[in-house]
C-alpha cells in the first residue's frame, strides 16, 4: 500500500490554486484511472467540509460517476446526483444556507464567549427549520408509546420538504449519476444500501440514511424500518470494493471524524474522543483488509495466467480463477481538521462561522490533492489498492 501525505498550508496554496484551476487537464487525468467515486461520511454539521471538497472538484471540472453516502453524506450526495452539473454547487450552497442558524443566532452574537453554546442551545431547543423540528410528544416521557415512525425527539418532515425542493429524483433515477445511500435495518441489524442502479430512490431513502436514533425516528420503506447507516458503517466505502462487476476506480473518500487524537483529560473531552472513534468506522482496519484482498485478487489472476491450457480449462480451476481480478483502486482520503475549540457537540454546530470554516477547509484540502495528483505515477503492479491521504499542516479556526 502506497501512502502519499500532502501537507496543506500557506506555502503551497498559491501553486495549488493554479494547478486546480486547470480543470480540463485535471479531469482528463483522473478519467484515465477509471470511474470517479465520491464517498461521504455522516456527521451532521461536519458535512460542510464535504461541500468544500465538492466545490474544489467542481471547479476543476471533476464530476463523480458514483456517489455513496450515509446521513449528512447521503443528503450531500443526493444534492449532487440530483442536479445537473452546472446546478450542483448552487443547490448544495442553498441547502447549507437553509440549515445554518439565522436571525435567532445573530441576535445572540453579542454573547461572543458563549457563541458555540448559544448555537448548540438553538439547535437542541428549536431544531433546524429546513432539517428537523422538535417532536412535542417525545417530551412527554421516554415510555410514551409514540409509534415506531414517531419515536424520536425530532421530526424530519422538514428535511423531506427540503429534499423535494432541491433534488430532482427523476434525474437520480434515470441513471446519469449513480447514487447509493446506506441505512441500518432496525429489525435485522443489517446494513442496507439503497442504490439507484437497483431501485428508484426518493426523499424517504435519504431521510432513512440520516435517521439517527434517538434524535430522529426510523423511516419505513417497503414495510421495513431503517435508521441511520452510520450505526453500522459511517464510511460506506466498502460498497465500492464489493461492487460487481469490479471496475478500476479513483475513489475520493471524505472523512469528517478523526480516527486519531490526543488522550482526553476531562469527561467533556472523553465524550468528544468517543464520538470521533465511534463514527470514524475503523478506517485503518478497513484499509488493511482491502489492501490484502486486492493483492490476493491480483496474485490469483497472475497465477491463473501461468497455468497450462488443459489445467486452466478444468471447471473447478475456472471457478477458482474467477476470484482473480486485476482492477486497481486509487483511494484518496481527505480528513477534515479539528476546529479550534470544538467539542462533542460539533456535529450540531450549524453556526455560519462553523459551516464557513469547514467548507473552507474542505476546499483547501481537495485543491491540494488535485494540485499534487498523487495517483499519477508508477506503482507496484501487484498492488490493487493504493491509498493517498491529505493531512493538514495548519489549524483551522471557527472564528
Amino acid at each position: 500500500m502506497t501512502v502519499h501525505t500532502i501537507r496543506t498550508g500557506p506555502r503551497n496554496r498559491g501553486a495549488v490554486a493554479v494547478a486546480a484551476a486547470d480543470g480540463a487537464a485535471a479531469a482528463e487525468g483522473l478519467r484515465r484511472h477509471g470511474q470517479i467515486v465520491l464517498v461521504l461520511q455522516g456527521g451532521g454539521a461536519l458535512g460542510a467540509y464535504q461541500l468544500g471538497v465538492y466545490e474544489a472538484l467542481h471547479a476543476a471540472g471533476v464530476e463523480p460517476d458514483w456517489i455513496i453516502g450515509t446521513s449528512i453524506g447521503a443528503i450531500n450526495a443526493a444534492l449532487i446526483a440530483g442536479n445537473a452539473p452546472e446546478d450542483r454547487l448552487s443547490k448544495l450552497c442553498e441547502f447549507w444556507r437553509r440549515v445554518e442558524h439565522g436571525p435567532h443566532y445573530r441576535a445572540l452574537t453579542w454573547l461572543a464567549p458563549f457563541a458555540a453554546a448559544a448555537s448548540n442551545w438553538l439547535t437542541v431547543t428549536h431544531g433546524i427549520p429546513a432539517f428537523f423540528q422538535p417532536n412535542p410528544g417525545a417530551f412527554l416521557g421516554a415510555h410514551v408509546p409514540l409509534g415506531a415512525e414517531q419515536a424520536g425527539y425530532y421530526s424530519t418532515q422538514p428535511l423531506l420538504a427540503t429534499l423535494s425542493d432541491l433534488v430532482d429524483f427523476e434525474r437520480i433515477n434515470d441513471g446519469s449519476t449513480r447514487l447509493t445511500v446506506g441505512a441500518a435495518n432496525v429489525r435485522t441489524g443489517e446494513m442496507t444500501y439503497f442504490d439507484s442502479r437497483e431501485r428508484p430512490l426518493g426523499p424517504r431513502h435519504i431521510a432513512a440514511s440520516g435517521a439517527l436514533p434517538p434524535a430522529f425516528p426510523a423511516v419505513r420503506i417497503d414495510g421495513e424500518l431503517y435508521w441511520d447507516g452510520g450505526i453500522l458503517s459511517n464510511t460506506p466505502v466498502e460498497a465500492v470494493f464489493d461492487d460487481m462487476p469490479r471496475r478500476n476506480s479513483l475513489v475520493f473518500a471524505v472523512h469528517i471524524w478523526n480516527p486519531g487524537g490526543p488522550e482526553p483529560d476531562t469527561i467533556w473531552e472523553v465524550m468528544n474522543r468517543q464520538k470521533d472513534i465511534q463514527y470514524a468506522s475503523r478506517a485503518a482496519s478497513h484499509i488493511a483488509r482491502q489492501k490484502q484482498m486486492h493483492k490476493l485478487r491480483h496474485i490469483i489472476a497472475e497465477l491463473s495466467k501461468a497455468l497450462p491450457a488443459d489445467v486452466a480449462a478444468r471447471p473447478e480451476i475456472r471457478d477458482m480463477s474467477a476470484y482473480g481480478c486485476l482492477t486497481r483502486m486509487h483511494v484518496v482520503r481527505l480528513l477534515a481538521p479539528s476546529l479550534d475549540g470544538e467539542d462533542h457537540t460539533k456535529d450540531i454546530d450549524f453556526s455560519p462561522a462553523g459551516i464557513r470554516s469547514r467548507r473552507d477547509a474542505g476546499r483547501r484540502d481537495a485543491e491540494a490533492m488535485l494540485g499534487m495528483a498523487p495517483w499519477e505515477g508508477e506503482f507496484d503492479p501487484m498492488e490493487g489498492f493504493i491509498l493517498h491521504e491529505v493531512k493538514q499542516g495548519v489549524e483551522v479556526s471557527a472564528g
